[in-house]
């Protein structure tokens, strides 16, 4: 049975999760990025694609207050093994899913699977996190995986915290194209609640 995947985002009003230049810290408040965490610690692991290690040097661990569980299995989404040895998630506890031919990057884990246009294959990520006893996992970034994970039909549930500020069409937008002919082909959601956290919008939703 694969784990069980949520896509968590944190964009503007008008979607987008970064500047058109890659800014993005922070667009979200302080109270949106606790309940952040708070999903972090109710995961086993956080998956993110190599950009979002190469622009931010992200830790992906659980940072709340008297926390005293372990913390989830780092993912990293890297098909040309672009991660460096001195990157946060480098320092152990990662694994590096990948289509190239593996080497060693710090004490992260690396392993290679099937891939489809050079990228690994989410059918095959989810069977390699399946192989470690992974139940469920909570992808943090960028729109591009977010987008292969959505055409694959994988993404159970959507937690969106929506920022009030609008940063315009030359801004990232939190998934990727989807090359959708028609209407009628677009994944669909069933909201299940909307409430304030700071400032911010938190909508939560899970797949029809």
């Amino acid at each position: 049975m694969r784990p069980r995947v949520t896509l968590k985002l944190a964009t503007s009003l008008d979607g987008r999760i970064a500047t058109a230049t890659g800014e993005s810290q922070w667009i979200t408040g302080p109270e949106a990025r606790l309940q952040g965490h708070r999903l972090r610690a109710t995961h086993d692991a956080i998956l993110v694609g190599v950009e979002t290690v190469l622009a931010d040097d992200p830790e992906l661990t659980v940072r709340l207050q008297d926390y005293e569980g372990g913390h989830p299995l780092r993912v990293v989404l890297d098909s040309r093994l672009r991660t460096t040895a001195t990157a946060k998630v480098a320092s152990g506890n990662t694994l590096i899913i990948t289509s190239a031919a593996p080497h060693a990057i710090g004490h992260a884990e690396v392993v290679t699977v099937a891939a489809i246009d050079s990228r690994p294959a989410i059918p095959a990520v989810l069977d390699a996190l399946s192989a470690r006893n992974i139940g469920s996992v909570l992808i943090e970034g960028g729109g591009r995986v977010a987008a292969s994970f959505i055409q694959a039909g994988a993404v159970d549930a959507i937690e969106w915290f929506r920022a009030p500020i609008l940063l315009g069409g030359e801004g990232r937008p939190c998934v990727a194209g989807l090359a959708l002919a028609k209407l009628a082909d677009a994944p669909k959601f069933r909201r299940l609640g909307v409430e304030p956290v700071g400032d911010d919008l938190w909508e939560r939703y899970a797949r029809v």
